[in-house]
């Protein structure tokens, strides 16, 4: 007989069979729920309907299909007929999809799968709560997530509208269009005359062109400055012989606290003296003021698991602290300081309340032009820009992550 340990796998126990029909049903009625819209003398048939919808569906898995692979293909297929007889396409997709969250979620049920992510000591108490309070931060989540999402499908409406129309919810072609997009290229133009001038005068003469040239330049101008002068401070700060570190720092992570219009207000008096205020050069110290505590924050956190003995040995070695910095210390800081550096640029991306002080017509970014659109013009061209914002921010934190996961690797922090 062999002494080596065999390899244990927890299988969890089977729930009734009511537990499945119950809790699927329930989700049945939720979704008949939000289906009534309001309407209190449709939500309690809707709620019965689709209760007892899901449930056989949940009763044909679990007794004929038995897998995951059959039984979600099978639910988006029941579910996705009897919502295109019920309503149209557009709310067949929609059912249809849950009809698939269901089916698979019926075995999952079934076959005690739900506990598999649980110590097997654990209480069915325990197992509810765990569930739950994930159930909560997911709502909180879709909570926060949809106005922004929303305006993605918003922004391709063929009519000047900041609403839904017909059209689009039943997913007719004819009622997305690309014309928002093109009225960002070149501003009250048709599409051909937008194509014929796109080289010739569309960056001289387009307001939405002017207001994404002003950010990225001024983005990129004021996120130099930051990166520089935040990395700086923030070696500085790090170092133990440092006098009056707390206050300093406290001092330069001041703009993240202080409420912006007072910052704004008091940054447009200063540079009105001094002649910065309407200018390019003065929005964009502007926003690097606003950046430095970002970046300060990121390569301070960076620099908290740095290795002081490299910068000794270097300096041992006889070089100088220019060629230290360079060639020991900023390659093993980089991913926080291109961090920093990327919160930075959103930062001024982003900001509108010290452009309305500080930005005349000609430097007008898009966060002002956009402001100043709902106030003069309501335009789904808002919607638009929206759109390409959320994608670029998205895109930027994206790289963000990676670098933190990338600065974690290098420090030992996770697996490699």
């Amino acid at each position: 007989m062999s002494d080596q340990p065999q390899s244990f796998r927890y299988i969890p126990p089977r729930p009734p069979l009511w537990f499945t029909l119950a809790w699927t049903g329930g989700f049945g009625a939720l979704l008949g729920f939000l289906t009534a819209q309001g309407n209190f003398g449709l939500m309690i048939p809707y709620m019965i309907v689709f209760g007892a919808i899901v449930a056989a569906l949940a009763y044909v898995s679990m007794t004929f299909l038995k897998t995951r692979k059959l039984a979600g293909p099978f639910g988006f297929l029941v579910l996705f007929v009897l919502g295109f007889l019920f309503s149209g396409f557009a709310y067949a997709l929609l059912v249809g999809v849950l009809g698939y969250i269901f089916g698979r979620q019926a075995i999952w049920l079934s076959t005690g799968d739900y506990r598999l992510n649980q110590p097997p000591y654990v209480t069915t108490k325990e197992v509810l709560w765990f569930y739950t309070f994930r159930c909560i931060c997911g709502a909180v989540f879709v909570f926060l997530m949809a106005p922004i999402i929303i305006l993605i499908p918003l922004s391709f409406n063929q009519e000047p509208y900041f609403s839904f129309t017909t059209g689009m919810l039943s997913l007719d072609p004819d009622a997305y269009s690309l014309r928002w997009y093109i009225d960002i290229l070149h501003n009250g133009m048709t599409a051909p005359e937008a194509i014929v001038g796109w080289w010739s005068d569309m960056w001289n003469n387009a307001q939405w062109i002017k207001s994404v040239r002003n950010s990225f330049f001024i983005g990129t101008m004021a996120t130099i400055l930051a990166t520089s002068m935040g990395t700086l401070a923030a070696i500085g700060l790090s170092r133990s012989e440092m006098p009056y570190r707390r206050a300093i720092m406290a001092l330069l992570i001041s703009p993240m606290i202080v409420p912006l219009v007072i910052i704004a207000s008091g940054m447009f008096f200063t540079f009105s003296s001094v002649g910065l205020a309407k200018t390019y050069a003065g929005l964009i110290i502007a926003h690097a003021v606003l950046g430095i505590p970002f970046v300060i924050i990121t390569v301070t956190a960076t620099l908290s698991g740095f290795d002081n003995s490299l910068t000794r040995a270097a300096a041992n070695m006889g070089a100088s602290p220019a060629r230290t910095f360079f060639k020991v210390q900023m390659p093993l800081i980089l991913p926080g300081v291109v961090s920093g550096a990327l919160f930075a640029f959103i930062t001024s991306f982003d900001e509108v309340v010290v452009a309305l002080q500080m930005a005349d017509v000609n430097q007008r970014t898009i966060p002002r032009q956009m402001f100043s659109g709902i106030r003069e013009q309501i335009s789904p061209t808002i919607l638009a820009v929206a759109t390409i914002l959320v994608i670029v921010s998205i895109g930027l934190l994206t790289v963000v992550e990676l670098l933190r996961r990338r600065s974690e690797k290098m420090r030992g922090l996770s697996p490699g």
